[in-house]
């Protein structure tokens, strides 16, 4: 064990290493002629810089989730690809090749994570208010009249009532519907269905994301509804939560758009939109700057960048709040070596995340007592339509990472504002008694920690193309 630990540290340090000095040659020969300068300063909404916070993950964070997002736990996720969507009739599936998921044999699956897949968390039947009729209440005191009798056991069947209404209470925390609990759900292997670009565009995808923006996001009252984005000048028309909330969705559709520019298909189109087997991958300058540079987006390219770091703060902060929680859980896989591995690469992990200095901070939001309970039910509500519209993608694998990507922010967004994980924030220990509190599920845990993985490889991958637009 101790061997594996020096060897995790090893892989860090020399790619830390190798790092730092290109870090320092593109801060040190900066070009002001691009665009990418803009991102110099403090981020919006936070107290942070762009420089320390690049700095602090491409040295320190990146290196250490690619190591772990590689372990067995955290490559395998369970998913629903089938759920139709919910808001409209729409048969444009993606045909091409490489928008399909490639299946888990069920024979790959870890033993751990099978039996995690049977476990049922949430309430079954016609309405949550069943949980207090006489059926299910009916306990150990019908079978014991006498009152001198003190039963302390509790039936199983009592139990696992007991578990269901404690998992419905925290279903109502949550910001997204886990496909963990879903009969059709199944497992992916997220190493071999990379996200990356699939060619999959047109009138649906945009329909996707212009549902997003115009449906579920706060606007100003003085808008275009033609508009999908915000405008960065018209931000401060919103209240403080509002922006937030822009912000954050901002942020995870830049985000998704640098890995689609990073992970670009390269070699020719052979004549029906296909990558051919073998085909070569990576990073596009041109689609980069197509998509982000101001020429192209109106001047609005750089604020979504900005975005991206501000919710990589968002989900930063979430990590080091749910430390306590995270630092116990088992990881169990079934595979004894592999699960002590995770559980070190996870604490190692949190502790740099802990020692960032200056974290998204949360409690400057929902402040207001007569508003708060008001905006954050909406909060929510429209946070849980965002994770529904994935179910209208119509491409599986960009199906798959942006269900992927919503329930790891939606995860987030529960740490930071369920007041459950308040509690326990800063102590040493997690006793039994804490931990009932509040609930993870595994698919929560996994889908956190991707999605930062996903963000954290977003802001290494924009300092790529910083060096390349450098050169040019």
């Amino acid at each position: 064990m101790l061997v594996s630990v020096c060897r995790y540290t090893l892989i860090i340090f020399i790619t830390s290493s190798i790092r730092v000095r290109c870090f320092q040659h593109i801060v040190k020969n900066n070009d002001k002629s691009h665009f990418l300068s803009c991102l110099l300063g403090r981020i919006d909404e936070c107290r942070s810089d762009f420089e320390n916070v690049a700095h602090f993950n491409d040295l320190k964070v990146y290196p250490r989730l690619k190591s772990l997002l590689e372990k067995q736990y955290f490559k395998f996720f369970r998913v629903n690809l089938k759920r139709p969507c919910p808001f409209w009739t729409d048969d444009s599936k993606c045909a091409m090749r490489d928008c399909h998921v490639k299946p888990c044999p069920p024979e790959e699956i870890p033993e751990g994570l099978k039996g995690n897949s049977q476990q049922k968390v949430v309430p079954v039947g016609p309405h949550p208010s069943d949980k207090y009729s006489k059926q299910q209440n009916e306990g150990c005191a019908a079978h014991h009249n006498e009152l001198d009798y003190l039963n302390k056991t509790i039936p199983e069947k009592l139990q696992k009532d007991m578990q269901l209404w404690e998992a419905y209470d925290d279903a109502l925390d949550n910001f997204c519907d886990i496909d963990n609990n879903d009969e059709n759900a199944e497992y992916v292997d997220l190493l071999l269905n990379p996200e990356r670009y699939t060619g999959y565009s047109g009138e649906s995808a945009h329909r996707i994301w212009k549902s997003i923006y115009l449906e579920n996001c706060f606007r100003p009252k003085k808008s275009f509804s033609f508009n999908p984005y915000i405008q960065s000048n018209k931000l401060n028309e919103l209240c403080l939560e509002e922006r937030v909330f822009y912000r954050s969705i901002s942020g995870l559709h830049a985000s998704i758009n640098v890995h689609l520019c990073a992970n670009y298909l390269l070699s020719k189109d052979n004549g029906f939109g296909l990558g051919k087997p073998g085909a070569k991958w990576g990073p596009n300058l041109d689609e980069f700057q197509k998509r982000f540079s101001p020429e192209n987006t109106n001047g609005e390219g750089p604020n979504w960048l900005r975005n991206l770091y501000f919710i990589y703060l968002v989900e930063l902060r979430a990590l080091a709040k749910a430390a306590p929680y995270l630092e116990k859980e088992g990881y169990y896989t079934g595979d004894e070596q592999n699960d002590w591995d995770t559980q070190m690469a996870i604490k190692d992990l949190l502790k740099v995340i802990k020692l960032f200095p200056d974290h998204f901070d949360e409690t400057t939001m929902f402040r207001n007592s007569e508003q708060a309970e008001k905006l954050k039910h909406e909060f929510k509500q429209h946070f849980r339509n965002i994770t529904r519209i994935m179910d209208c993608v119509g491409c599986d694998k960009c199906r798959l990472w942006g269900k992927l990507q919503t329930q790891g922010l939606g995860t987030a967004l529960k740490i930071l504002f369920s007041g459950h994980f308040d509690k326990v924030e800063g102590k040493r220990t997690l006793d039994s008694h804490n931990k009932k509190e509040f609930q993870l599920q595994r698919n929560e845990i996994v889908s956190l920690v991707n999605a930062f993985g996903r963000l954290s490889n977003s802001l290494y991958r924009i300092d790529d193309f910083r060096q390349m637009l450098s050169m040019r």
